[in-house]
């Protein structure tokens, strides 16, 4: 292969690894094997310098701006990157050029936080804008979601005409476990790591989301202000942490080469014991003035440079191999080997994912296999050195039977999980009933998270049915305070009461059937009109319902051909749940295929599901967010400059007033 066509290869490969890390947060290859692709593009530019080509990613920053959390902002100082390097030698090359120049120059030596780089201005005192990296150039506005970050100083104590901070929001591990267990209770996507979880969570269109996930930020440097934060670095670091009460990344002023090697080698032996990922050490030059004389090009800062630590890797022998259930019913194999450590820590479990990534590295039990920490943290298994197997080992199969209750499992479409069949299996329990008892579902309050686990633990509740057995045992939950006291547990007994009377959409919502959710849900009970006949239905039937395929109407079918189902489905019949569709509100389709989104404060209705219902209640659909699929937005404040409506107007897509939606649809009926 030659060096031109070589050249444009890497840069191909390159520039869709960018796209996956900065622009989806799904990455597809580790931290080091990406620093390994960019440091093959720079030595090939160096010997062949007559390749280098504007666009090459060793001139431009990675990302670009996504548009979900926010509208475009040009940034007022460009967020540029800092240039890594991947050896000491290379520290001290650089240290002595700038020492040659400045012989009095001091470093400040800061961990490499690994988040999502965030900028901050303030007016007079006041934040008035934080916008995310994006290209360098321009980023988003993301200023709703940052005023929830609980490090994010909203109003400065001592007020600044001008200044501008720049830092890395991040999740520690603590919060990254907590969003990934939510994740997991409510059936959706885990996150990778924490990196990925924080800059996705700060995209986010809607700021609870945000405040819930617990993100966190150190600033890292002053972009811009007054020259009593623009002289010394490491003195604005303290002005900012002492003086304007912000969280300022962790660092130390060093004199000598010898003092930066050494807090280096201190920041790497420390960094498996942090809480939270670091991907480096930062080595600053503490003058501000003095970095203009090193600058970096277009892509990087001037007067800095990062340390990135190799990373480590120890082999291990498996001994066991065990199977977990998730709430979702996903089988969990995980490794246990001979206890190594890592980065400060002893580590003797790591995930094996699913039976491909099992088949894809031949994993089995006895073999030797090669154990890194991703982010310096999560256990992981790299390979299985082939040299070490043992005589006759054998891939490791994962059986076809549940490891908790015996029944079948099943690959899912288009995915290499394994899951439970069983809709009964207890390991599933705790998962449909947060479902069962949600707001798109049964919507019973007071019943949450914590006060369910206590419940399952303390044999109250078997199955779903058992929560309208509580009120039986009310005495006994308010002298325990399972679910508070006096007044709190006759709450939740109101609110389990009343929801009986809930639409049977919402019951089918809440029984957790593979692929029906409260728009489908909605769909099946208002063709068939009751449970009774929803349960009689034939494949044939429930495929011919509008918007159900084979596989959700497998699902269903499968579902109420269970004999738990059919007694489950029983008990809650006798204990008074609805079970039947009035006929008088199951609507008509004039409204089929057109998705709405509804923003901004509604007049004529009460709640925004009321409207929501009326739209589905005609065969339309209601979504979280503009996209070219949306018929309409409501908005009664149709002028207003908000980011639904710019993208709207974008698209081409109309926006109109609550009041133009009812004519539309009084005309149209």
């Amino acid at each position: 292969m030659d060096y031109t066509t070589l050249y444009e290869e890497l840069k191909k490969k390159i520039r869709y690894h960018m796209g996956r890390y900065y622009d989806d947060d799904s990455p597809e290859i580790s931290d080091r094997e990406y620093d390994e692709l960019m440091m093959q593009l720079k030595a090939l530019e160096k010997e062949h310098p007559e390749l280098v080509t504007k666009d090459s990613p060793t001139r431009i920053i990675g990302g670009s701006t996504k548009r979900e959390a926010g509208v475009n902002v040009e940034h007022d100082v460009p967020m540029l990157s800092i240039q890594d390097v991947f050896t000491k030698e290379e520290v001290s090359e650089w240290v002595r050029e700038v020492k040659e120049l400045h012989p009095d120059a001091l470093f400040d030596v800061e961990q490499k936080i690994d988040g999502l780089s965030m900028s901050i201005r303030y007016e007079n005192g006041r934040l008035i804008m934080a916008e995310t990296r994006g290209d360098g150039l321009v980023g988003e506005d993301v200023t709703q979601n940052a005023l929830v970050i609980k490090d994010v100083v909203s109003l400065l104590p001592e007020a600044e005409e001008y200044l501008e901070v720049r830092g890395e929001v991040y999740m520690t591990h603590e919060s990254f476990e907590k969003t990934n267990a939510d994740q997991e209770l409510y059936g959706k996507k885990l996150f990778a790591n924490p990196r990925n979880c924080a800059a996705g969570t700060l995209r986010q269109l809607d700021s609870a989301i945000v405040k819930s996930r617990g993100l966190s930020m150190f600033v890292f440097n002053v972009q811009k202000g007054s020259t009593s934060y623009m002289t010394s670095h490491a003195g604005a670091l303290e002005k900012l942490s002492g003086v304007q009460g912000m969280k300022t990344v962790p660092s130390k002023l060093c004199r000598t080469e010898e003092e930066i090697m050494e807090e280096i080698d201190r920041i790497g032996t420390m960094r498996g014991r942090l809480p939270y990922d670091i991907d480096g050490a930062v080595i600053k030059l503490d003058n501000v003035a003095y970095r203009d004389d090193f600058p970096a090009g277009s892509k990087y800062s001037a007067g800095h440079i990062a340390y990135k630590y190799p990373p480590e890797e120890k082999e291990s022998i498996i001994r066991s191999i065990e199977l977990s259930v998730g709430m979702t019913g996903r089988i969990n194999p995980t490794a246990v080997f001979d206890p190594i450590r890592l980065c400060g820590t002893a580590v003797s479990r790591a995930t094996l994912h699913n039976q491909d990534f099992i088949d894809e590295l031949g994993i089995g039990i006895g073999q030797t296999v090669i154990v890194y920490k991703s982010g310096e943290i999560i256990p992981k298994i790299k390979g299985v050195n082939k040299e070490k197997a043992p005589e006759g080992g054998e891939v490791f199969r994962i059986p076809d039977t549940c490891p908790v209750c015996g029944f079948p499992v099943r690959r899912e479409k288009d995915s290499a999980d394994l899951k439970c069949v069983n809709p009964e299996c207890s390991a599933k329990l705790m998962k449909r009933i947060v479902n069962f008892v949600g707001r798109e579902a049964m919507d019973i309050k007071g019943l949450g998270v914590e006060s369910i686990k206590s419940l399952l633990d303390q044999g109250y509740i078997t199955d779903i049915s058992d929560i309208y057995t509580l009120h039986e045992k009310r005495d006994e939950l308010v002298k325990k305070g399972l679910v508070g006291k006096e007044k709190n547990t006759d709450k939740l007994l109101e609110a389990i009461e009343a929801s009986k009377q809930n639409p049977p959409e919402r019951l089918l919502t809440g029984l957790s059937i593979e692929n029906v959710g409260r728009t489908s849900a909605k769909t099946i009970m208002k063709h068939f009109g009751s449970f009774e006949a929803l349960m009689g239905a034939t494949l044939e039937e429930l495929t011919n319902v509008r918007d159900v395929g084979e596989i959700t109407a497998s699902s269903i079918y499968d579902f109420f051909r269970n004999e738990k189902i059919a007694a489950l489905m029983k008990r809650l019949g006798e204990y008074g749940l609805n079970m039947k569709t009035d006929e008088s509100l199951k609507g008509d389709d004039i409204l089929a295929g057109r998705t709405y989104v509804i923003t901004g404060d509604l007049k004529n209705f009460a709640k925004r599901e009321d409207l929501v219902s009326l739209i589905e209640s005609h065969g339309g659909k209601a979504a979280g967010s503009v996209s070219k699929k949306t018929y309409a937005l409501i908005n009664n404040d149709a002028a207003s400059n908000s980011g639904k409506n710019k993208k709207a107007r974008e698209l081409g897509i109309p926006v109109i007033t609550e009041d133009e939606f009812l004519k539309n649809l009084g005309d149209a009926t």
